[in-house]
């Protein structure tokens, strides 16, 4: 063994036969003697190999300059193999698995994959833990080893061409094309470990190729939708064949979740895609869901419209609730009136509308989506943005008291303009449907707490039909007893008191069981429901002077919205950025104006007027425009403003579970300077690791070159 730098080459006997050069610069930095596993060859004196053992094809290990490093406390547990067990350089900072430890880190990207990165200072030899040795073999072994294969051939080749050649630059040829960093970024971050068969990272490498765990998936989705397809063809008959209604809403549904996924790359809503292969659908003539199946695709919406009012309650956290209720509170009703008010006197005079149709209108378009803010904002608490003064759940529980209202109002608007009952019916409407939807929820509510016992085995899936079943009993009810209004506020205030009775008994409302099985409900309907709201836009019918008159009414309305959220914020503790990002954070539409969009124009009859139709179109149309341009604006006024307008704390962030439910993107751009991160004033140095430095800091950097 020689301590020189010098690079010295071996041959790769994983290249069929043809034995290839390959130059392998190898440094280590060691501030300890390295344990050296039986089954790796050593040199001889005079350079050759003894050549027991196996071992991977190539080691390339870039060189770094030289720094001081500072290992955690923990001792080194001594795995099986005679390595070090494994570790993490610093466990709590680490937040981001595809961030370098400092801007001089040249981290090889095998390191990153389903399973969180390993330090480089540790081997990777499985520990004693059961779950961590299923994985560990496949991802630590079979990864590295098929990604070396694919190096060693490539290496092959280019030594072939150039007459036996070797160079020190294409030794990592696959980890540095684009390729492999195109694959990388559309790859998703595992939340826990997972098994795959010994074969798989030989054949598909990872990332190259999906990981198991998600052509499993795939495939599971799949069987399940072939399956429901052929019962249903078989109970329903023509409609579920190809060319059917029901068939074409299948086809729309799996063509928007794909939408869906291809904006996610660019960390935009998924929403935006599903609202926009609807519009595709609808315009090329590949969705038909008039006629009487719009009966159908009104009970759906529905279905939609519980899920979305059930998780806006299970996420109002009941604890911060009660501290800053008048907050907010404040913050929900008076943004939103000043909103609704803006829209109904614009729609008014610009469009034509009748007042009592202006204020429906306003108040659908007043609606937040939580849908679009919730992962924005965990983008930003990951990075420990607005944390201090518990700004992401402020913003959350606002929505959900702001879907509330904007529902709740559109129930008593609908109510009193498609009803033909007498004047004091119509008076009626608002006290009955407040008191009527309040005195539901409390009772529900407590119901959920008591049925079934908290500690049956079944009560996750008892309280989830509990609340469901509930929910859809509320709006069905109410509608049916003419007081539409009440069924939406019933449905979030029965989830809210469910949760805080539930927070009581032990459960976290961060990681609330039954807000993922909703997450899953939503999952199935948020395509079905945002595909349905694009296919009602047809383009050629489109009139310019709406769409343009209503992206004005609309833009004006959210900035006088955010002026108006700034200008009340008085007494909450917030700054003057920090009051204008909570404005910016709330402009962003999709959610409630995709179910109650198309309701008015459902709920007109066969004697409805040519103008009641003008109408109910013009409502329809700006609530999906308003989806389109505010979603994805929304969404990255959030991400830009957020690192400068609110405040960085710099101690570390426990997020797991933190809004899970919303499956944020995690191919999210990194905003946040590494020198910025790297110098922290606010967090003490910590004395053991200043002093594992200075102990250190006599090592001179060692270099150890041996052939095989």
């Amino acid at each position: 063994m020689t301590a020189t730098g010098e690079p010295e080459a071996r041959e790769d006997p994983s290249v069929g036969g043809a034995p290839a050069t390959i130059t392998t610069p190898t440094t280590i930095i060691a501030p300890t003697p390295i344990p050296v596993p039986s089954d790796v060859p050593m040199p001889n004196s005079n350079g050759s190999g003894n050549g027991a053992g196996n071992h991977r094809s190539t080691i390339v290990i870039e060189s770094q300059p030289k720094r001081r490093v500072s290992i955690i406390s923990d001792p080194p547990m001594i795995g099986g193999n005679g390595g070090l067990g494994t570790g993490y350089d610093n466990p709590a900072y680490e937040q981001n698995p595809r961030r370098k430890i400092s801007q001089t880190s040249t981290h090889s990207h095998t390191d990153i994959g389903p399973a969180r990165r390993k330090s480089i200072l540790k081997d990777t030899a499985p520990h004693d833990n059961e779950s961590d040795r299923v994985s560990t073999h496949s991802y630590e072994n079979y990864r590295q080893n098929a990604l070396d294969v694919l190096n060693a051939k490539y290496n092959g080749h280019q030594m072939g061409q150039n007459g036996g050649g070797s160079s020190n630059g294409g030794a990592n040829y696959v980890e540095e094309s684009w390729m492999y960093n195109f694959c990388l970024k559309c790859r998703g971050e595992e939340p826990s470990a997972s098994w795959e068969p010994p074969f798989w990272q030989k054949i598909f490498p990872y990332p190259l190729c999906p990981t198991f765990r998600t052509v499993s998936r795939l495939i599971s989705i799949i069987l399940i939708g072939v399956l429901i397809w052929v019962t249903a063809f078989v109970i329903i008959g023509d409609s579920a064949a190809p060319g059917g209604q029901l068939f074409g809403l299948v086809v729309l549904t799996v063509a928007a979740n794909f939408g869906g996924y291809l904006i996610s790359l660019t960390t935009l809503p998924r929403l935006i895609g599903m609202l926009l292969v609807g519009i595709l659908f609808q315009n090329v003539g590949w969705a038909d869901i008039d006629g009487d199946f719009s009966k159908v695709t009104a009970h759906l919406r529905k279905f939609a419209l519980t899920i979305i009012l059930t998780r806006a309650g299970l996420e109002m956290e009941p604890e911060a609730f009660k501290k800053v209720y008048k907050t907010i509170l404040k913050l929900g009703i008076i943004p939103w009136c000043v909103e609704a008010v803006v829209m109904a006197v614009m729609s008014h005079f610009l469009l034509d509308l009748p007042w009592i149709w202006s204020f429906l209108l306003g108040s659908i378009i007043a609606a937040v989506s939580p849908a679009v803010v919730v992962p924005c904002l965990f983008r930003l608490r990951t990075k420990g943005y607005g944390v201090a003064k518990g700004i992401p759940t402020l913003v959350v529980a606002v929505a959900g008291v702001d879907d509330a209202l904007s529902v709740a109002i559109f129930g008593i608007i609908s109510t009193v303009m498609f009803s033909d009952k007498g004047l004091a019916y119509q008076i009626a409407q608002a006290p009955v449907c407040i008191l009527g939807g309040l005195g539901f929820g409390v009772v529900w509510g407590s119901l959920a707490r008591i049925f079934p016992e908290k500690g049956d085995a079944y009560v996750v899936p008892l309280r989830t039909l509990l609340l469901f079943t509930g929910g859809l009993m509320a709006i069905y009810g109410s509608e049916e007893l003419g007081f539409e209004g009440a069924g939406p506020l019933a449905v979030v205030f029965s989830a809210f008191v469910s949760n805080l009775f539930w927070c009581k008994d032990g459960w976290d409302v961060e990681d609330n069981p039954v807000s993922t099985a909703f997450e899953i409900f939503w999952m199935i309907f948020e395509p079905i429901l945002f595909g349905l709201t694009g296919a009602t836009i047809k383009i050629r019918e489109l009139d310019s002077h709406t769409v343009s008159i209503g992206a004005a009414c609309i833009f004006t309305g959210a900035i006088l919205r955010i002026f108006t959220t700034a200008g009340i914020a008085f007494g909450d503790r917030l700054n003057t950025k920090e009051k204008f990002f909570v404005g910016l954070s709330w402009m962003a539409k999709a959610t409630v104006q995709a179910a109650l969009g198309p309701v008015a124009l459902k709920h007109l009859g066969d004697d409805a007027t040519e103008d009641e139709r003008n109408w109910a179109n013009i409502v329809q149309t700006i609530c999906v425009f308003s989806i389109v341009l505010t979603a994805p604006l929304g969404a990255i006024m959030i991400s830009v403003t957020g690192t400068k307008l609110l405040t960085k704390t710099k101690q570390p962030q426990d997020l797991s579970g933190w809004r899970r439910s919303h499956r944020p993107s995690i191919r999210d751009i990194s905003i946040i300077d590494e020198e910025e991160e790297r110098e922290d004033p606010e967090i003490p140095e910590d004395k053991e690791t200043h002093d594992n430095t200075l102990n250190n800091a006599h090592i001179p950097s060692i270099s150890y070159t041996y052939n095989t």
